[in-house]
């Protein structure tokens, strides 16, 4: 899986610089960015708002590469999505997690999609609210097993609302995002789902806000809560502080300082995030 999505992003960056779609009535940075997950929002966080600048009656394809490098483990993440309508979303991601220091690596594939419940990210006093799953199987259950997890698979379920609100600060734009999920997700599936005591779902809220400090670059920040499930190590929450610069309607940049407290017993695990998006 991670071969062909590797040749889907390298034709599309190709395809981005030398032809373009056609123009759609959506506002550059609308469509966000794409998280680790495969979905359309922060670096981490799912928002409400659906992946490209499809408006009605139009599709829109994205694809994404993203690495997070932190002082113990390195996450890749390579993805892709379609957008149907401004309504529904399609996304996959496949997932490798490096166990630098241990050595060894994890991995999962995700699928996702989502569908725009009511509302719009602008012009609407109703804020955009949209459903969203993620199906989650890790690759290899071997280790996540080991150290206590009950499933190989499983499934998250998301709320999102996401509202623009503009000339909130200094005059700038001010984007404000909040999900409900409930999972039960070890280390967001890596470390497989469940445990043998309890396969309940956990609801975990996440947030995201950030200024558009000109009409194409955003600053902003995020926090991911995280169900603290295995007993063999503390599992802390994720937060982030992101630059994302959306080049044009086709290409877009995110860099962010994340920190990702404890991993299986590896404390302060703090470092960097890149990625690149693709949009046709």
């Amino acid at each position: 899986m991670y071969q062909p999505m590797c040749i889907i992003l390298a034709v599309l960056l190709s395809l981005i610089s030398v032809c373009a779609q056609a123009e759609t009535s959506k506002v550059i940075a609308t469509g966000g960015a794409t998280t680790i997950e495969g979905s359309a929002g922060g670096g981490i966080v799912p928002w409400a708002v659906i992946n490209g600048y499809a408006s009605s009656d139009q599709w829109s394809f994205t694809a994404m590469n993203t690495a997070v490098y932190v002082d113990d483990f390195t996450l890749h993440s390579i993805g892709a999505s379609l957008s149907i309508d401004n309504r529904f979303e399609l996304s996959i991601a496949k997932q490798t997690f490096d166990l630098d220091t241990l050595g060894g690596k994890l991995g999962q594939d995700i699928v996702g999609v989502k569908y725009k419940l009511v509302g719009e990210v602008l012009y609407t006093a109703m804020p955009q609210i949209s459903l969203g799953l993620q199906y989650k199987r890790v690759d290899d259950f071997a280790l996540p097993q080991a150290v206590g997890a009950r499933n190989d698979w499983g499934v998250d379920i998301y709320l999102a609302v996401s509202k623009v609100y503009f000339d909130a600060i200094v005059g700038r734009n001010l984007v404000t995002n909040l999900t409900l999920r409930a999972t039960k997700a070890n280390q967001i599936g890596l470390l497989g789902f469940g445990t043998a005591t309890n396969n309940n779902y956990q609801l975990q809220a996440e947030a995201s806000i950030a200024v558009l400090l000109t009409d194409n670059i955003a600053l902003g920040y995020e926090y991911k809560q995280k169900p603290d499930q295995l007993g063999f190590a503390e599992e802390n929450d994720w937060q982030d502080i992101f630059m994302a610069w959306f080049v044009n309607k086709h290409l877009s940049v995110v860099g962010a300082y994340v920190d990702l407290g404890s991993i299986a017993g590896f404390e302060q695990q703090q470092g960097w995030y890149l990625s690149v998006e693709g949009t046709l």
